[in-house]
């Protein structure tokens, strides 16, 4: 990307719509709710039935729900590839440890950063799936 070229992204108020109309779709047909936390549980149990099945089995959580290859699993695959695609041919791909707008505030300092993503990661899962998301 050239220095000083302007990095456009999609309108907010279209993207949300389509993510509205996204969610009102998923409830009309699955009769569920678009969601990610889910999935990376149901991801980590996949991966650990792999080692050790049966202790996978007889844990309370994966009796209700198996961990499985669902429409789930594959939407937050299409987060992964739509977030790609639009990057890319947008030119705005670039891999960055640190963003530059938290090196203006906090430093380039990659062990801060990395510790901070991941405790926010922590809040964020804790609270999806206390909400049962």
């Amino acid at each position: 990307m050239e220095e000083g070229q302007e990095i456009r992204g999609w309108n907010p108020y279209l993207a949300g719509a389509l993510t509205g109309l996204l969610l009102v779709f998923s409830v009309w047909f699955t009769g569920k709710y678009v969601g990610a936390s889910t999935t990376f549980v149901r991801s980590a149990g996949f991966i650990e039935t792999a080692f050790n099945a049966e202790r996978v089995a007889a844990m309370e959580y994966f009796k209700k729900e198996l961990p499985k290859i669902d429409w789930q699993f594959l939407f937050v695959i299409g987060i992964f590839f739509g977030a790609l695609i639009a990057s890319t041919t947008s030119k705005s791909f670039r891999i960055q440890a640190v963003p530059s707008m938290w090196e203006g505030r906090f430093g380039p300092g990659l062990g801060k950063r990395g510790i901070a993503a991941f405790c926010g990661g922590l809040v964020a899962m804790y609270g999806a799936r206390l909400a049962d998301g």
